[in-house]
């Protein structure tokens, strides 16, 4: 599904983790607040309420290096929405590998930092369109290996690079605020959008309805909504009437 400027996709969140849907406090490996068996099961829920986008991210790849290639592949059986896809993805051939299942757009975040030069392979073999870059920040400065490694740049400094490398679209995470349910700084955001003609797709901190609103009148074009979903301070279906643009 391409994104429309009339609109702001909310895409629940499904994070795989030793086999099961989980939800971490700060990406921090122990820290699970939620962990649910299934979670094809999990994907399939969501879509049943009205989600049009789901985001899978495989944590057993990001954090262990053991990738959840099976339950990528039950999750694609179960649903019928577009999946977009990142975590773990740590060359060509696995990238390739996950879009020719059929996944609508991989999100490839340290792969694509160290070697952009995998970006433009990707966008040149599958176009621009399915392929986005994960820019994740940490003190305004961007991380990789699952958060783990600090590089000295922001991302409005590099975010233009990668339109260039070819990807069509960007995942922003705020790790400030990410899984601890207090809300969004909205400076970063805006920084970012004012900075690069690519849509982008926001995530980290997101915790009530009125946190919705705000990103929808900054113009991101979706948001990624995780632990909030799972304990019930957002309820999916009231949060998807705030997808058409304010």
């Amino acid at each position: 599904m391409s994104f429309n400027k009339n609109e702001m996709l909310i895409m629940p969140a499904v994070d795989i983790k030793n086999g099961k849907c989980v939800q971490l406090v700060q990406g921090e490996p122990g820290s699970e607040m939620v962990k649910i068996d299934n979670p094809e099961k999990v994907a399939k829920y969501w879509e049943d309420l009205g989600a049009k986008n789901i985001h899978v991210i495989d944590l057993s790849g990001t954090i262990d290096g053991e990738t959840s290639f099976d339950i990528i592949k039950k999750i694609l059986n179960e649903v019928s929405v577009p999946i977009q896809l990142g975590g773990g993805i740590r060359n060509l051939d696995y990238a390739r590998q996950l879009l020719d299942l059929d996944i609508e757009r991989l999100i490839i975040g340290t792969m694509g930092i160290q070697q952009p030069e995998t970006i433009t392979q990707l966008s040149d073999e599958y176009g621009p369109e399915r392929i986005m870059i994960s820019l994740d920040s940490k003190d305004n400065k961007v991380v990789i290996k699952g958060w783990q490694e600090k590089i000295d740049k922001s991302p409005s400094e590099i975010a233009n690079d990668f339109k260039e490398h070819g990807a069509g679209s960007i995942l922003f995470t705020n790790v400030d605020v990410e899984g601890l349910l207090g809300g969004f700084y909205t400076e970063p955001v805006e920084d970012l959008k004012k900075s690069v003609d690519l849509p982008i797709v926001y995530s980290g901190g997101i915790t009530t309805i009125d946190d919705i609103k705000k990103l929808n009148e900054s113009g991101v074009e979706g948001i990624v909504i995780g632990s909030a979903l799972y304990t019930d301070k957002i309820d999916l279906t009231e949060a998807l009437k705030y997808q058409k643009r304010i």
